[in-house]
């Protein structure tokens, strides 16, 4: 009888198929398109407060309901957009958090046409200096410097529900920051992709 391959290690451990395949095909992997970027700020900022297998699950239901996170489109959302949305089972149902995608998306088309697109603005936040591979999630840290400055910068382009925190944890989805622990199978290639990307 032949024994059961080793399990792989991963960062977290979870027994639903998609937070798996989340992590190991995407959390950490680079994104540096506009639309990929303004996704991902948005569903942090609507995860606030709730797990993240919980936006994982409904994440389809965001995209169709956020017109596949197109910023002009969501744009051009007004009162009617949100009342629509606050009524949409398929989401988070939280007028704050409806009306921050929506500036959110503002903020993006205005960064544009600024000359600094989110993108461009995202990526230049990364830190210079490369920690070493984490241990353990308890040696994550909630926020770094880079974070704090990049909030700011959102802010200040009428971004909202983008503190610290939140902003941090979409760098580290986008690959910005690699966060796989030093033990997690998937953390070179991750970081092969990231550099690759640069």
């Amino acid at each position: 009888m032949s024994e059961a391959p080793p399990e792989r290690k991963r960062c977290w451990t979870s027994s639903d198929p998609a937070y798996i395949a989340y992590h190991d095909e995407e959390w950490g992997r680079p994104v540096t398109d506009e639309r990929g970027l303004l996704e991902r700020l948005c569903l942090e900022g609507f995860q606030s407060g709730l797990s993240w297998l919980t936006i994982l699950r409904k994440r389809e239901n965001f995209r169709a309901a956020f017109a596949g996170f197109d910023p002009e489109r969501i744009a051009r959302f007004g009162k009617r957009d949100v009342e629509r949305l606050l009524q949409d089972a398929g989401i988070v149902r939280h007028r704050g958090k409806i009306e921050a995608a929506i500036a959110n998306a503002r903020g993006t088309v205005a960064l544009r046409k600024a000359g600094t697109p989110l993108d461009e603005l995202v990526w230049n936040h990364r830190p210079t200096k490369i920690r070493a591979a984490p241990k353990s999630l308890k040696d994550l840290p909630p926020t770094t410097p880079e974070s704090a400055a990049l909030s700011k910068e959102l802010k200040r382009a009428g971004f909202r529900f983008v503190g610290p925190t939140t902003v941090y944890a979409t760098m580290q989805a986008c690959g910005v920051v690699n966060d796989h622990l030093a033990s997690c199978f998937v953390r070179a290639e991750v970081q092969r992709e990231i550099d690759a990307a640069l």
